[in-house]
């Protein structure tokens, strides 16, 4: 037996129940993880809502962990008892204990602790794909980044920098406008008192961004068209505003022959050997100093549901952790 968060029903954050588990001995290909800090993501909260359906019910939420192996499958051999281990995207994360596919985590270097890792996985990983796969942004490039105090937001104003970009981010207040400015965002525009496509329009003299990464939907999508230069990318990885409507795909055409994307991590980590690409990469980049990932919140994990609450009403940045 073990501890975890489960839904029985979709809803808000009151739906989060901890309570205790069965758990099996892993399968042939499986490893167990005694898990030691757990990623909060926002699409964890499509998942309890029902915005993202879970495949059945009672469902064990949340993405990202990071923890010790504690027993092997007999087919397993690249892994041993004992060693640090992460993933970043395998459904059941908000639990003490786990079973999971040995080919879904990877082992963490000496300079990598546990809860970084919690920290940095999915989100890291997310912005690897961003800047580096869905629009690989080069030395000179002005881009555009929504929600750039978040976990994401974050990472991607100092990777970007570190690519030699000019990086303009949305935030919500002064002191998220503070945020992203010490991790690399150039221009900061509070969203809530200034036009975001204005100041891009200004900042840029009047060309345009090359790309736009928006995790907010709804409310950023058909203006953050208007911050492209023509055959600009846009860039649609989340909806924390809420879905986007549906779009008359002629006004791509209308606005600059631009292209438009709605990427998942999971489609570029499909293959293992992706997964290991893009964590060393990732894992280069914070040993060298250049992306660092503050942990600015955590919670018991028992506390899921006041975490949630927190993270949904945008009264967390950064990056958030439930601990078992």
């Amino acid at each position: 037996m073990t501890h975890a968060v489960r839904i029985h029903r979709t809803g808000g954050p009151e739906v989060l129940a901890y309570e205790e588990i069965p758990l099996d001995a892993p399968g042939p290909s499986e490893v167990r993880i005694r898990q030691t800090a757990i990623g909060l993501n926002y699409i964890d909260t499509y998942h309890r809502s029902g915005l993202y359906p879970l495949p059945k019910l009672p469902a064990v939420l949340g993405r990202e962990a990071a923890g010790i192996v504690e027993a092997l499958g007999h087919q397993v051999t690249d892994l041993a008892i004992g060693d640090r281990v992460a993933y970043p995207m395998a459904a059941g994360a908000y639990a003490v204990e786990r079973n999971i596919a040995a080919d879904l985590v990877v082992r963490l270097p000496a300079g990598v602790s546990d809860r970084l890792a919690a920290a940095l996985m999915l989100k890291g990983l997310t912005a690897h794909y961003l800047l580096r796969r869905t629009h690989p942004v080069r030395q000179g490039e002005t881009i555009l980044v929504h929600a750039a105090a978040g976990g994401v937001g974050l990472i991607v104003c100092q990777w970007a920098k570190r690519l030699g970009a000019t990086v303009i981010g949305t935030v919500g207040s002064a002191e998220k406008a503070a945020l992203a400015r010490a991790h690399g965002c150039d221009h900061a525009i509070l969203y809530r008192e200034e036009d975001f496509v204005a100041r891009v329009r200004t900042i840029t003299g009047g060309v345009g961004v090359p790309v736009v990464y928006d995790s907010v939907g709804r409310d950023t999508f058909l203006r953050s068209l208007d911050c492209l230069a023509p055959l600009g990318t846009m860039v649609s990885f989340g909806q924390s505003s809420g879905p986007i409507d549906p779009l008359d795909i002629g006004i791509l055409a209308t606005k600059g022959s631009l292209f438009l994307t709605r990427p998942t991590l999971m489609t570029y980590i499909a293959r293992r050997e992706d997964l290991l690409a893009a964590t060393r990469e990732l894992f280069d980049v914070v040993l060298a100093g250049d992306v660092r990932v503050e942990v600015h919140q955590t919670y018991a994990l028992a506390d899921a549901a006041r975490a949630h609450a927190d993270l949904e009403s945008r009264r967390t940045s950064g990056s958030t952790l439930l601990l078992p």
